[in-house]
């Protein structure tokens, strides 16, 4: 995984043979949902279209895990397995309405997921109810975890 400043390059897919095709296009998520929704065809959409001689060059690097809690607390969670995925991804939902509701800060969102990923274990989830009851639970313990540090 790599950080791309200009967010234009929106995927890649690397070849058995080594090479890489790119999908590119301007700045807009609208961009690559438009292409995965009418996949195989293609839809137009109102984005801006990319403007390589402006762009001039595309910059990548690997990122910072301080800078990027969540994405060790992904990585973490894909590790462990079992319930962690399901309890990471509610967890992360909840935080983020609170952040954009205005009720928790930015940087309150990785921790209210690292608080519910270390309350709850990651049992094994081997039925949708199992998932379902999970999520619920771990949806719960972050609108707690989340109301404790907007306090």
């Amino acid at each position: 995984m790599l950080v791309h400043p200009q967010s234009v390059v929106h995927g890649m897919v690397c070849y058995h043979d080594g090479s890489v095709l790119a999908q590119l296009g301007a700045p807009d998520m609208r961009i690559p949902l438009a292409s995965a929704l009418a996949w195989p065809g293609r839809m137009a959409t109102v984005s801006p279209r990319l403007d390589l001689a402006s762009l001039a060059r595309l910059d990548f690097f690997e990122p910072d895990p301080l800078r990027f809690p969540a994405l060790r607390l992904a990585r973490d969670a894909l590790r462990a397995g079992g319930g962690a995925p399901t309890i990471l991804n509610a967890a992360n939902e909840v935080a983020v309405a609170a952040f954009l509701a205005g009720r928790l800060g930015f940087l309150d969102i990785a921790a209210t997921v690292e608080r519910v990923l270390e309350t709850l274990a990651g049992p094994p989830v081997d039925t949708l109810a199992a998932v379902l009851d999970l999520d619920a639970h771990a949806r719960r313990s972050a609108e707690g975890f989340a109301g404790q540090l907007a306090a």
